[in-house]
């Protein structure tokens, strides 16, 4: 998959494991990325699906940890949280918020097989035992979508490997080497706490 890394991103790994700053940055993270799926999805289908995202994505923090803590480098850990993703918009038939095309779900699954089975997640299953005790907000489905899927934001053809586009736009695969002196303020929502 191809995915972004930038300061932020070290700065968010870093919070997350930090206790206080960690719940901040995590309730932002959520905020955002909702925000920016909903925003690949039709106008009128976002409201709908607003709470399961947020719910969804909170989850995958834990995810997110767990792969660290793993030996995951962060591109990797994040980009195991956006397959979740995947593998849920899939079985929504939300295409149009597709990072990937579905096509492509059984080589990014077989990537991280090993985690994923430790951790009960599949294709059908994205949580697994991640999946919260409370549960996640139900949203509507449109599996007619998938009889004739439109991904217009899918990049297909980065099944193999994490490609990682760096802040000067060049793609790396793999990711980069983390930064040695990461400031947790740079993390979403620690200085902009007011506006999340």
């Amino acid at each position: 998959m191809k995915i972004r890394q930038n300061v932020r991103h070290w700065a968010a790994k870093k919070s997350l494991t930090t206790p206080v700053v960690g719940d901040v940055v995590r309730s932002r993270l959520v905020d955002m990325h909702t925000g920016i799926f909903l925003d690949k999805a039709d106008e009128t289908r976002r409201e709908e699906r607003r709470d399961h995202l947020d719910d969804f994505f909170d989850a995958t923090f834990d995810t997110y940890v767990a792969a660290l803590d793993t030996g995951f480098t962060e591109a990797q850990a994040r980009e195991i949280t956006h397959i979740q993703a995947n593998f849920d918009f899939y079985n929504h038939g939300w295409t149009e918020m597709m990072e990937f095309p579905g096509d492509e779900l059984s080589d990014h699954y077989d990537r991280y097989a090993a985690f994923f089975e430790r951790h009960g997640i599949s294709i059908d299953d994205p949580l697994g035992e991640f999946h919260p005790e409370e549960g996640i907000a139900d949203a509507p489905s449109t599996p007619e979508k998938l009889d004739d899927p439109d991904h217009p934001h899918a990049e297909g053809g980065f099944a193999d490997d994490v490609y990682v586009e760096d802040a000067e736009g060049n793609l790396v695969v793999g990711g980069q080497d983390e930064p040695e002196d990461v400031d947790v303020s740079e993390a979403p929502g620690v200085e902009d706490e007011g506006e999340a």
